[in-house]
């Protein structure tokens, strides 16, 4: 799955198969020399949308008022970019064909089904290729239709100005609904879109929602630099679009005339020929920007109430640095002005919960440019990365997992036979080697696949749950590095069952007690997910329809009917299961995945021998051995002879399934989550600082001193503070520091072998402390560390 793909799936308004798949998207190169084309420079005033298509020369373009021209060689007021009149006149001339053709068409009557999200859904009079599902709000209860966004008929999203084609179900979204609010986001970025062309007549790249917003990426006339003071223009000219109400109007155009459409930019036109696979796409008009852009959208720019820009910065074309270096500039918008408040708050919040911040604050790790994308864990976050090991291990005991090491380079034939390597090659760091072509491991699996493989295999021995913690690199572009949330090398709690058909049931029922025993310990809900079969995936119908009924099963099982669909979000090798977690701040991260696979045992040829088998043909050891010998001595030619194909096994022997399998993920973006999480408050278990101890006076530091080995061989984390600050001072810097306890003490608590507790998140105890006797302190202490308590009390 390339970085384009992926760029245009942001475009379309669709999740990135490869955002859902096993490994992510690929960087792409660019296919064209880095240089900046022609532009008309400076600024020019946008126009209405009809009186622009209906002019018939550019000087008769009547235009808005001229406000805040100070660019230099700004274009006479009555002009617009060749290129965007050229591009827009094509569009009306289509767009005039499709409404008569549209028109002539029959319309015959049709059975709609209405839901306005009450529940209660019921038969509306409908015509086909006439009616709207934005036609219905008419006689909608107002309170209801003022938060429509976006219509789903029979399951799809559908513009609410798009006319319906036949019998169907229309269900009406509120932007309260995730996939409402990122269609709302992504039409706000058309708006952003044409604002931007109207300002700084620059070309788009691409414009996708994004979790807290949107985005748009543009190449400026002689690579100008946004800046912060051009933020009040284009704010000035997205509220003009807002009140103009722009619809937006969607057409299918040939793959022909998309090339003409859009043959002014060179970066709409990679998109047309590496990303329009079919014959023909859709393009959306919105006021005087005509975008590349599958939809779908709000029914116009009027539903905007409350925009605003948040940032610009530059971003490579693509995600890639060899690559044209644009400008990206963020934004966000709402139906309402009171939900843009709550958004600004929750990012003030967001903002002191920052990884990185807290990162540094608290000395967990940090980058360099040494190592682009690859995390230095400092003591602190390193004692964090042993304890969720720590964790992990000890349920692994429980659960019958065995912990294995693999190779960190494998020969690239590994890679295709497991079939990685067409998928995602051009995502791994590759080198050669005596002439052999080598790469660094991206994921666990083959490893693992080699490792069941390399000995004779008995039903016995299944499932066979192989964990392995090895270290993994994946070719990130570096526009795409974020923090720890996107990184070039990392770790993950990587798990292979090998399992026979009539255990899957029990397989994942395991797994889903696996994933509550974890989660529950951070205070962690979590929503399931089934994701079925791509357009690109290896298998046949009837293998993904048997693995897709088991993972439906097995979830229906655990959550009754608390699940939900994503139709062709799978990997490439099988269906999978999602699991979507929820942090303080209810956002949401996908960590674990469970993954039915049945096709690497055919791609490895993996088999084991069958209960029948072992019972009916099991050997004397000699003949066994005779038996090894004989097949040892296959000629040359009838080793060439031999079928390459996997073959079904033979009799008493059988193909395993392999379930891929992971709780956390990644351990840096794990990492990452945690600490925004918990806002840098570790609960006692996994804190890098737990406890703290602080003199009255220099004349107990040797006290002092003493209690800090008795803890630590207690193996607790124990700092202490016997410098020439104030006991305010200390006892301050251990509250800013999060400690989880401080232990104050003086003469008092030396002579009679106790401390002074003051516990971080008990405000009671902060003023004057609890005092308890050392040997009941420690017995709490270590207690409170292998219960591994959310709450931090005693």
């Amino acid at each position: 799955m390339s970085l384009a793909r992926a760029v245009w799936c942001h475009m379309i308004h669709r999740p990135s198969p490869s955002q859902k798949s096993h490994f992510p998207s690929t960087r792409s190169k660019s296919p064209f020399p880095k240089i900046i084309p022609p532009f008309v420079a400076g600024q020019f005033l946008c126009k209405l949308r009809d009186l622009i298509m209906a002019s018939d020369s550019p000087k008769d373009l009547p235009v808005r008022p001229a406000e805040d021209a100070k660019a230099k060689n700004a274009p006479p007021a009555d002009t617009l970019p060749q290129w965007l009149i050229e591009r827009n006149e094509l569009f009306e001339k289509l767009w005039q064909q499709h409404l008569e053709e549209t028109k002539n068409r029959p319309h015959p009557e049709i059975n709609v089904t209405l839901d306005i999200g009450d529940g209660n859904p019921s038969s509306v009079p409908a015509k086909a290729y006439e009616t709207t599902p934005g036609s219905f709000l008419r006689d909608v209860p107002k309170d209801v239709s003022a938060n429509v966004v976006i219509a789903k008929v029979n399951g799809e999203l559908w513009d609410l100005n798009r006319p319906l084609e036949g019998d169907c179900a229309v269900l009406l979204l509120p932007f309260s609904n995730n996939e409402a609010r990122e269609v709302f986001w992504h039409s706000s970025a058309h708006a952003l879109g044409e604002a931007c062309e109207c300002e700084f007549g620059c070309l788009l790249s691409h414009g996708p929602p994004t979790p807290q917003g949107f985005f748009y990426d543009m190449a400026m006339p002689d690579g100008r630099v946004v800046r912060e003071a051009d933020w009040k223009p284009l704010d000035n000219r997205a509220g003009k679009i807002f009140k103009e109400k722009q619809s937006f109007d969607r057409l299918e155009v040939s793959k022909e005339n998309l090339k003409k459409m859009f043959a002014y930019s060179k970066y709409k036109l990679h998109y047309i020929d590496k990303l329009v696979t079919g014959e023909k796409s859709t393009v959306y008009r919105c006021g005087t920007l005509v975008d590349l852009c599958r939809g779908p959208h709000i029914q116009n720019t009027g539903k905007i109430k409350a925009f605003k820009i948040m940032q610009n910065s530059s971003a490579y074309f693509l995600g890639d640095q060899s690559n044209d270096s644009l400008q990206r500039i963020r934004g966000v918008a709402f139906p309402d002005k009171a939900k843009m408040q709550e958004h600004l708050k929750f990012l003030e919040e967001a903002e002191k919960r920052n990884h990185l911040r807290i990162g540094k604050e608290q000395e967990l790790f940090f980058f360099d440019e040494v190592s682009p994308g690859c995390a230095f864990l400092l003591p602190n976050g390193t004692k964090i990365f042993n304890a969720l090991q720590s964790l992990l291990r000890s349920e692994y005991r429980k659960r019958g997992y065995q912990e294995v090491q693999t190779p960190n380079m494998y020969d690239v034939g590994i890679w295709k036979t497991s079939g990685h390597w067409a998928h995602y090659k051009d995502d791994m760091f590759k080198l050669d080697v005596e002439k052999r072509e080598w790469a660094l491991k991206p994921m666990n699996c083959p490893g693992h696949f080699v490792m069941f493989g390399h000995r004779e295999r008995s039903y016995r021995e299944l499932p066979l749950r192989i964990a392995d913690f090895g270290t993994l690199h994946r070719n990130e572009a570096s526009g795409a590095l974020s923090g720890l949330t996107r990184v070039r090398r990392f770790q993950q709690d990587d798990c292979h069952v090998f399992c026979e058909q009539s255990q899957i049931m029990s397989e994942i029922e395991g797994l889903f007690d696996f994933l509550q025993s974890i989660y529950g310990l951070f205070g962690f809900q979590f929503k399931l997910q089934l994701s079925t079969k791509p357009d690109s995936s290896l298998g046949s119908q009837e293998t993904w329809d048997e693995a897709e009924d088991q993972l439906k099963k097995a979830m229906t099982k655990f959550k009754g009917d608390d699940w939900t669909i994503d139709e062709g979000g799978g990997a490439f090798y099988g269906p999978k299961i999602d699991i979507t977690i929820a942090d303080a701040l209810k956002r949401e991260f996908q960590c674990a995945t469970i993954q039915l696979d049945y096709q690497a045992p055919l791609n490895f040829g993996l088999e084991y021998m069958t209960h029948e088998q072992v019972e009916k043909t099991e050997k004397p050891e000699k003949a066994e051995k005779a038996e090894k010998a004989e097949k040892a001595v296959k000629t040359e030619e009838t080793e060439k002879k031999k079928e390459t194909k996997p073959i079904d096994p033979g009799p008493g022997r059988a193909r395993p399934v392999v379930i891929h399998r992971a709780i956390i993920g990644s351990f840096e973006r794990f990492l990452g989550i945690l600490i925004e999480h918990f806002g840098g408050k570790w609960p006692f278990w996994i804190s890098p600082r737990q406890i703290l101890i602080v003199p009255v006076m220099p004349a107990v530091n040797d006290y002092v001193e003493e209690l800090q080995q008795i803890l630590q061989g207690d193996k607790l984390n124990v700092d202490i503070d016997i410098s020439g600050n104030t006991m305010q001072k200390k006892i301050r810097r251990g509250q800013l520091e999060f400690y989880n306890f401080i232990l104050v003490v003086g003469a008092q608590e030396k002579e009679s072998r106790s401390v002074n507790v003051r516990n971080r998140d008990d405000p009671s105890s902060q003023k004057h402390g609890t005092m308890v006797p050392l040997d009941e302190l420690r017995a709490k202490l270590k207690s409170l560390r292998k219960e591994r308590r959310l709450v931090n009390a005693l």
